[in-house]
C-alpha cells in the first residue's frame, strides 16, 4: 500500500504512520468482500464501541510500557498538558486530555481570520463548478453530509467551499469555534463508525456524508460575529468514536455546557470532544464568502508529496498538518477570488 505523505508547518513532506494500518486496510478490502455481513457488524455502534473499550479504557498498555514512555510514544508534549503525568492512567485519558490552548495554540492576530477546528490535517475543495479548488464527491455526498431532507441548508451551502479536518489517533481531541457568531440549528444525523484511516476513505467512496454525525449551524453575520455569512461545522464520528460531547466553554475548559440554537460562541474556545480514536471534522462555507490560505492551496498541489488521495483520485490532494486555533482562511477580498481557487 502507498505510503501517506503530507506537509508539516515547516513545509518538509513527512511520512504518516498511519494507526492500526493493517488491520484497517484487511477490514475494508478482504472482510468487505468477503464477509460483507462481518464488515458490516464491525462498522457498526456495538463492534465501535466494544474495540474502543479494549483499545482505550484498558490500563495494559501503560502498565507495560510504562506511563511517560507510553505518553512519548503517543507523542503528547508534558508541558502542553492541564492535568500531570500521573494522571494519565488509560489510553483514554491520554486521548481525551485537556491542554493550555490559550498558551500553546494561541489565535492569530488578525481579528478577520477564520480558525481551525482542530489540531488535524486538512484538505480543502469547493462545490462551485467554476473553482480551481472543485472537488466533486470524493470524500462525501454534499446532501447526503448535510441531510437529505434539510433543504435550508443544502441552499444556503450551494456552490460553497469546505474544508475537512482528520485528525488522527495521537492528537488532541477537544474540537474549537472556527467562527463567532449565532447557533442557528444543531441536530444529529445517524449513520455507521467506518475508520477514517485513507485507506479506508479510499475504499469506501464518501464515507464522511456515511458515519454519525453532529452539525451546526452559525449565522457570522451577527455584532461580533465574523461576517462570513453562514458556517457549518460537521463532526463525524469514526471507528471507535461512538460520541461527540458538546461541552463549549467560554474560558479555558470552566463550566462547560451543551450547544443549543440561540447560543453566541466565541471562535477560538472549545466547543466538544471527541471521545478517542480517529474523527474529522468538517466546515462549510457559503459561496464567495472565504479566502484559504495560500499556503494551504500550495500544499494541496504540491508536485513531489505523494499520498492515497492523490493516487485514488487521480488529482493532487495533499494535507497540511494544522493546529487548533491556527488561521486556515479570511473573508474574501472578492467574489473573483474563489472562482480561481485564491490565486
Amino acid at each position: 500500500m502507498l505510503n501517506h505523505q503530507y506537509i508539516d508547518k515547516d513545509c518538509n513532506i513527512v511520512d504518516e504512520t498511519l494507526f492500526a494500518d493493517r488491520i484497517v486496510q484487511w477490514l475494508y478490502s478482504s472482510a468487505r468482500e468477503r464477509a460483507p455481513n462481518l464488515f458490516k457488524a464491525l462498522t457498526g455502534a456495538h463492534s465501535s464501541k466494544l474495540l474502543a473499550h479494549l483499545n482505550f479504557d484498558m490500563a495494559l498498555t501503560t502498565r507495560l510500557l510504562g506511563n511517560k514512555k507510553f505518553l512519548k510514544q503517543c507523542g503528547v508534549n508534558l508541558d502542553e498538558c492541564v492535568d500531570p503525568p500521573e494522571s494519565f492512567t488509560t489510553a483514554r485519558r491520554i486521548f481525551e486530555r485537556k491542554i493550555k490552548y490559550w498558551e500553546c495554540r494561541p489565535q492569530p492576530n488578525e481579528a478577520e481570520a477564520i480558525l481551525s477546528p482542530a489540531d488535524s490535517r486538512i484538505l480543502i475543495g469547493s462545490f462551485n463548478t467554476d473553482s480551481q479548488l472543485q472537488i466533486k464527491d470524493k470524500f462525501f455526498n454534499f446532501e447526503e453530509l448535510l441531510g437529505t431532507d434539510k433543504q435550508r441548508w443544502l441552499a444556503t451551502f450551494d456552490q460553497g467551499d469546505f474544508a475537512i479536518f482528520r485528525l488522527t489517533p495521537d492528537k488532541y481531541h477537544y474540537n474549537h469555534v472556527p467562527v463567532s457568531g449565532k447557533v442557528v440549528d444543531i441536530y444529529e444525523l445517524d449513520g455507521h463508525f467506518h475508520s477514517c484511516n485513507p485507506g479506508a476513505i479510499v475504499k469506501v467512496v464518501t464515507p464522511y456524508s456515511k458515519n454519525r454525525r453532529v452539525v451546526t449551524v452559525i449565522d457570522t453575520n451577527v455584532p461580533g460575529g465574523s461576517n462570513v455569512g453562514m458556517v457549518a461545522m460537521i463532526e463525524v464520528v469514526a471507528l471507535m468514536i461512538g460520541e461527540i460531547e458538546q461541552c463549549y466553554s467560554e474560558r479555558e475548559y470552566d463550566n462547560p455546557v451543551a450547544i443549543e440554537p440561540g447560543m453566541f460562541l466565541k471562535k477560538g474556545q472549545p466547543k466538544s470532544l471527541y471521545h478517542p480514536g480517529s474523527s474529522t471534522d468538517v466546515l462549510i462555507f457559503q459561496k464567495n464568502r472565504i479566502d484559504f490560505s495560500e499556503q494551504i492551496i500550495s500544499n494541496l498541489n504540491h508536485q513531489k508529496a505523494q499520498n492515497r488521495f492523490s493516487s485514488a483520485f487521480n488529482q493532487p490532494l495533499i494535507e497540511t498538518d494544522v493546529a487548533v486555533r491556527s488561521l486556515i482562511a479570511t473573508p474574501a477580498k472578492s467574489k473573483s477570488s474563489i472562482v480561481t481557487g485564491g490565486n
